[in-house]
């Protein structure tokens, strides 16, 4: 395979760093990954090893303060802005490959990422992959009232612990995690907080108006993102194709779980029974 790198201008004129694996045979299909919180674009090794040699091509931005991109670590400014950045991420990609649709995968944070923009923009996509992502739940009415006072005047307060643990039941995996210097770790800030919890109301509204083809796979013991949050918009989510996995037992990170090639193995047959057009 070959590792493409090139730099993008987001909102704001961030620089932001895009990366790619291609194979070197024939493309029967193109992913755009879009990362978690706090995390980066070059932890999705399982998927690049086990998907590449079949044929995909797989690319990953890094978000806006995220890794090697440009921006205060780990602040979500304005999550419209993240959204927009990886829009443009999407047309670079697709131009790549003779303006083809691609799919989409996105993980927590990065599941709200895309599925705001096949909200926005279904016309570029052939299919939507969800990994444990964060589309749902609510925040009691005092604690949003805190978190957007604080977004305004502190926006870097921390406010939510996410302990590594609770990515993956692999200690290797939560070492490599905790010991990654592109990975920030510590509380959420209360502007992130905000904006990420802000768009869950408009998700839940639009829920039925999706009909992009559609996988989701989520741990079922995913303390980060609880699925029994998640599960109430899935099932409003409106495209007549919806694929919807659970794994009883498994953390946060599925595709690093020690289940992670059963895991892996579901989103490949998937992919090959939606094959680019």
């Amino acid at each position: 395979m070959r590792h493409v790198e090139w730099t993008l201008t987001g909102h704001g004129g961030l620089a932001l760093y895009a990366q790619g694996w291609v194979p070197d045979g024939e493309v029967r299909d193109v992913i755009a990954i879009s990362h978690g919180y706090a995390e980066h674009g070059g932890r999705y090794g399982n998927l690049v090893e086990r998907l590449v040699p079949m044929g995909y091509a797989l690319y990953a931005l890094d978000h806006r303060g995220h890794g090697k991109s440009e921006g205060t670590r780990a602040l979500v400014d304005r999550m419209k802005w993240v959204i927009d950045d990886f829009h443009i991420f999407v047309r670079s990609v697709r131009a790549r490959h003779h303006g083809q649709p691609v799919k989409l995968l996105g993980h927590s944070m990065g599941g709200n990422v895309a599925f705001g923009y096949a909200l926005s923009w279904p016309q570029d996509l052939t299919g939507l992959i969800l990994s444990g992502p964060l589309i749902g739940g609510r925040v009691p009415a005092v604690q949003r009232a805190v978190l957007s006072f604080l977004s305004a005047v502190a926006p870097n307060t921390g406010m939510i612990a996410l302990p590594p643990e609770a990515v993956s039941r692999d200690p290797a995996v939560v070492e490599a995690y905790a010991s990654d210097p592109l990975v920030t770790t510590g509380k959420v800030a209360a502007r992130t907080a905000h904006e990420m919890f802000t768009s869950l109301a408009g998700y839940r509204a639009e829920a039925p108006s999706m009909n992009v083809p559609l996988l989701v796979q989520h741990g079922e013991a995913d303390a980060l993102v609880r699925w029994d949050d998640v599960r109430p918009v899935v099932a409003t989510i409106g495209a007549p194709d919806k694929t919807v996995i659970t794994y009883p037992g498994l953390y946060h990170e599925i595709y690093n779980e020690p289940e992670k090639d059963a895991v892996i193995g579901d989103l490949a047959r998937w992919l090959e029974a939606h094959p680019a057009p």
